[in-house]
């Protein structure tokens, strides 16, 4: 009788939820490149339909207060490294100011060093020289075009094949030029998938999945630009024609996921890179600024989290960044982090929030800069140019000044769509985070290493192609 009255005792009370640090999940990274925050359709989008989007939406944790850097790159170095894109020598997209310093520890050699096979599709954009290349920083597979962008070229390293095209470009898998069929996003999920076919279940496995689509130029395919034909002005239907190819793309991985009978293994991660760009003329969530801006609108992004059957889906409305990206993985890989990388890493393990809604999250300060002064120049001439700090409270921005800082105040609380300055009602806030700012500027001065960063004659990525398929300047 005893013993029926404790088992009758124990079904009716809850089991304590297992903590999910060290579970090893396969991790399944999705980056868009140029999508906004406003461009998915569970955000509000009146046009833009983003069912799978949507779905990532609906059954994962969501980061509603996420904020990444203005710009590419800037974006991508911070999620590998943990820490601010100043300080590994990024401040701009081009000019050898976009490769990540050979210095920082990254994300995938973590992972691997925790028993974690590793790939990478799709842009890299964070040093095109072969010493800077994905498979020397950690990614056991490479898939990757160059530039910031299919067919980009500019003076010095950042270069992409010659004549490419977001239809059958030509692309570098692990060391050598493959000319592939089809448009770049489908190829980019075809090889992701056929990748992750070929190592499941003998290790986990990190797929970072990053797409070139929706970034200019609008290249679309005709079925996709015809779903929002007459709709919308004519480039917002190429963008958002782009964002709905890579909407079904993620459709069908996910039923990959169940197919193989890895989907509650697999912790799959949506996010764009920097704020919004060719569909701000129909909807920007109410947020001031776009892509290359350190207002909300250009920084705020999502930050979807799905695992099923360990994240209960939710809300969390803490005060993150892309910076937190590389401790959670970490964490959530079980990786034990060297004494550098633990030094690296500013940001935060998003761990306690995926768990719980309600796990203590401190106040933090954080820092946005686009940087982009003129190559050659002393970076004290873009100090105060486009520049922000912010807390969970407030928004302290910098847009116009150069010579001294134009320091306006929002209040996050009540105006999160920055209309109203308040710097004058709340001087102590700017006098505070405007010296915190200060410090935080002399503090990256020593780790930016690439101003004065000379490139090669010729793109790497130029240079290999002909070598491999003949062709060149004469």
């Amino acid at each position: 009788m005893l013993t029926r009255i404790l088992l009758i005792l124990l079904a009716l009370t809850p089991l304590a939820r297992p903590e999910i640090a060290g579970k090893r999940p396969n991790v399944i990274f999705i980056l868009t490149d140029d999508q906004g925050y406003g461009d998915v359709s569970a955000h509000g989008n009146p046009i833009l339909k983003t069912p799978n989007m949507d779905r990532l939406h609906a059954e994962g944790v969501r980061f509603t207060d996420f904020h990444v850097s203005p710009t590419c790159a800037p974006t991508r170095s911070a999620l590998l490294t943990g820490r601010h894109e100043f300080r590994n020598g990024i401040t701009h997209t081009i000019l050898e100011r976009e490769r990540l310093t050979i210095d920082a520890v990254t994300l995938p050699q973590v992972l691997k060093g925790a028993g974690y096979t590793t790939g990478i599709f799709g842009k890299w954009h964070l040093g095109d020289e072969p010493d800077r290349w994905p498979d020397k920083r950690g990614f056991d597979e490479m898939f990757i075009h160059g530039a910031g962008g299919i067919g980009q070229t500019y003076a010095g390293s950042c270069g992409d094949a010659p004549g490419n095209s977001y239809f059958n470009p030509a692309i570098l898998h692990n060391g050598a030029f493959v000319k592939t069929k089809g448009y770049c996003t489908d190829v980019f999920f075809e090889q992701a998938t056929k990748w992750i076919e070929g190592v499941k279940g003998r290790k986990p496995f990190y797929c970072h999945l990053a797409t070139n689509a929706p970034h200019g130029p609008l290249h679309v395919r005709p079925e996709d630009e015809a779903l929002y034909a007459g709709k919308v002005p004519k480039d917002t239907a190429k963008f958002f024609g782009m964002v709905a190819n890579i909407d079904d793309n993620i459709g069908r991985l996910l039923a990959k996921l169940v197919e193989w009978g890895i989907e509650k293994d697999t912790l799959v991660i949506f996010m764009n890179d920097n704020g919004g760009t060719g569909g701000l003329n129909v909807f920007n969530a109410g947020m001031r600024g776009s892509k290359g801006s350190p207002w909300i609108g250009g920084t705020r992004a999502c930050s979807f989290w799905r695992w099923p059957g360990t994240l209960t889906p939710g809300d969390r409305p803490q005060l993150t960044a892309h910076i937190d990206f590389f401790r959670t993985l970490a964490d959530l890989a079980g990786a034990k982090l060297t004494a550098k990388a633990e030094a690296q890493a500013e940001g935060r393990s998003l761990v306690p929030l995926l768990e719980r809604a309600d796990a203590p999250w401190p106040e933090r300060t954080l820092f946005t800069h686009v940087g982009r002064w003129a190559k050659g120049a002393d970076p004290a001439t873009g100090k105060y140019a486009h520049c922000s700090v912010r807390t969970p409270g407030w928004h302290l921005v910098s847009t116009p000044g150069n010579a001294g800082a134009a320091w306006r105040l929002f209040d996050m609380k009540a105006d999160y769509g920055e209309k109203t300055d308040v710097a004058r009602e709340h001087a102590d806030v700017v006098a505070k985070l405007g010296g915190e700012f200060e410090k935080w500027w002399d503090s990256v001065q020593p780790q930016l290493v690439n101003e004065k960063a000379t490139g090669p004659a010729v793109n790497p990525f130029k240079e290999l192609y002909w070598k491999q398929f003949g062709g060149g300047p004469k």
